[in-house]
Formats: structure tokens, C-alpha cells, sequence
């Protein structure tokens, strides 16, 4: 699998990575999620599927695997997987997040799934637990869902602790979520601590529903900002798993496209964000070997001007696609 660097980070990076949350903890917002896991919620069992799947994507080629504090247990078992298959902390890289806490108690129905705080004092608490699980590996963190409202990117104390951190070599990072995602991406890139120029990398939505903030990704890619893109499948919007009827007509267009191009709607529509220049990585979100294998496969999609030309129609209006991501039920 091809290996790129992460913009001047120095880390280098495969194409594809693989993002822990729907493995970390028994719920998660893709839709089929309860199906993937069989419905078998221990400990032990969701910690020997996360290591199957981490076994599988290494195997592929995969060298950048994406976590967070608020992904139940993924840092342990991603730490342990470090540990018990004896790899060399540089020979991979790993991004985790802070800014939420997991509250659901290992629960799949829990009244609220995680709490968002981006204080110092929560900084200065999870870095140290993201530190112990994943050791010399973790490469990047990353403010978790940085928005306008949340006050990461106004608060001195936070960034300032930010760029302390970043002096310890380790790159840093935001993750961007909502409507607004274009804004914060071009205020974030522009945050200097002391002449210095704070996010290394940021981590947003893009895919054939919400492409909005392509244009402001390709302004931080130009910038020297590692670029991570997340919920390429729109938490399983963008495959056959979407039964929704208003989203009848774009799944036929997606299938028109997969009998031509011989492939699946995942890897479709994998492929047509692997095929922006501006995006270093593209996170798989599979829990279960099937959905991963389909998802490499998208490196072996020609994706092609017709099948932008003809897939560009599914777009929704970014305060549309919220909408409907935010009502998405956790299973």
C-alpha cells in the first residue's frame, strides 16, 4: 500500500488507515453496527475481533490507525496489539484524540454515549492515559470535534498546553465536525503559539453527501497540513446497508457506477475521496473482516471523471447531512 508523509509531520503514512471507533465499544452510529458485532458485547471477545482486524489491515498495508479517549477501550486494545505482535513503535502510526469522555459503561442503549469538554484540565488528564496505552507509537493527537462553540481554538490555556505538547515531538491535530467545517479548518491552520505555527494535521468529513469542505482541505493540504478524512461512508450512508427511500435514487447511481467499474458501493465510494489530491489519508471504519477486505479493494477502483460526473448529484446540503447524522441511532 502506498506510503506518504503526513504533511511536514515527518510521519509517514498509508493511504488507507483504520479508525477504531465502531471496534472500541459495543455502540456505535453505522448503520448495521449491531449486525457486524453478532451481537456478542464482552470484553474479551470485542478485544480479540479489534485484533483480528488490526491483524487483517497490517497485512494489507495499513500504517495509520485512528483512536480516541472517547472510543470505549480501543487504546487498550490497540496498545496490547502493539504489544503482543512485538512491532517497533515507529513502524506504524497512531492518532488518537481527546476532549470527550466515554460515558455508556460498556452499554449499547446508554442515555448519553460521551460527554465533550475541551478544558485544559481534561487535556492535561487524558493526554497521560493516551501516553500509557499507546507509549512511543501515538504519533499525532488531536483535538477531538473541534467547533466554533466548543472554545478549543479560543481558549489560551488549551493551546498553550497544545504546543507544549508538540514540543515533546508529537504532532497535533484537530478533528472537525458539523456544517461549519470549512470555517474552522481555515481559522485552525492559522493559530500560531510563539511564531509557530500550532496544527500539524486535520481530520474532517468529506464523501460524496457532504463534500463541502474540499475546497478548505485542499487550502490546508497546500499549507503543509497533513490531511485525514473521516466517514468516507457516511456512518454506512454511502452503501447498500442504506435502505432510507429518499436515498433510493442515489443508490442506483452508485450501483450503475459498481457494475461498470466492477466493484462494491463502499469501495466506490472510498475510492472517490482516495482519488483528492489533497487527502494523505482515508479512514476505514469497518468491524468486521468482510467490510475491511471491501474497503482495501477501493485502492483498485479506477475512479474516473464519469464516475465524479455522475456521482456528483448525491450531494446534500451540509446542514441537511448533519441533520440526518445527528439523528442516526447508536446500535
Amino acid at each position: 500500500m502506498q506510503l506518504r508523509q503526513l504533511g511536514t509531520t515527518g510521519l509517514r503514512v498509508s493511504c488507507l488507515g483504520l479508525g477504531l471507533a465502531a471496534i472500541g465499544r459495543p455502540g456505535y452510529i453505522n448503520l448495521g453496527h449491531a449486525k457486524d458485532l453478532g451481537g456478542d458485547y464482552a470484553v474479551e471477545a470485542m478485544e480479540a475481533r479489534a485484533f483480528t482486524l488490526l491483524d487483517t489491515a497490517y497485512r494489507a498495508g495499513v500504517r495509520y490507525f485512528d483512536a480516541a479517549r472517547s472510543y470505549g477501550r480501543a487504546e487498550e486494545f490497540l496498545g496490547r496489539w502493539l504489544a503482543a505482535r512485538r512491532l517497533p513503535p515507529r513502524s506504524l502510526v497512531i492518532g488518537s484524540k481527546w476532549g470527550y469522555t466515554y460515558t455508556a459503561d460498556w452499554q449499547v442503549e446508554a442515555r448519553v454515549h460521551e460527554v465533550k469538554e475541551h478544558s485544559r484540565e481534561l487535556l492535561l488528564k487524558q493526554w497521560p492515559e493516551s501516553r500509557r496505552h499507546l507509549g512511543a507509537a501515538l504519533g499525532l493527537y488531536q483535538v477531538h470535534s473541534a467547533t466554533l462553540e466548543s472554545g478549543a481554538l479560543d481558549n489560551p490555556a488549551v493551546l498553550g498546553e497544545l504546543s507544549r505538547l508538540k514540543g515533546e515531538r508529537v504532532a497535533i491535530g484537530l478533528t472537525v465536525t458539523g456544517p461549519r467545517q470549512a470555517e474552522i479548518i481555515d481559522r485552525a491552520v492559522d493559530i500560531a503559539i510563539d511564531g509557530r505555527l500550532l496544527f500539524d494535521c486535520v481530520q474532517a468529513t468529506w464523501n460524496l453527501l457532504e463534500p463541502s469542505a474540499g475546497a478548505a482541505l485542499a487550502r490546508a493540504h497546500q499549507a503543509g497540513v497533513g490531511v485525514i478524512v473521516k466517514e468516507a461512508l457516511a456512518n454506512g450512508r454511502l452503501t447498500e446497508r442504506n435502505l432510507a427511500p429518499r436515498f433510493a435514487t442515489g443508490l442506483a447511481r452508485l450501483m450503475r457506477q459498481t457494475v461498470r467499474l466492477a466493484t462494491t458501493v463502499d469501495a466506490l465510494a472510498l475510492a472517490a475521496v482516495l482519488a483528492q489530491p489533497w487527502a494523505d489519508v482515508v479512514l476505514s471504519g469497518a468491524a468486521c473482516i468482510e467490510h475491511l477486505n471491501s474497503n482495501v479493494a477501493a485502492l483498485s477502483v479506477a475512479w474516473d471523471d464519469e464516475a465524479a460526473d455522475a456521482l456528483s448529484g448525491l450531494r446534500e446540503t451540509p446542514e441537511n447531512y448533519w441533520q440526518t447524522r445527528s439523528g442516526l441511532a447508536w446500535n
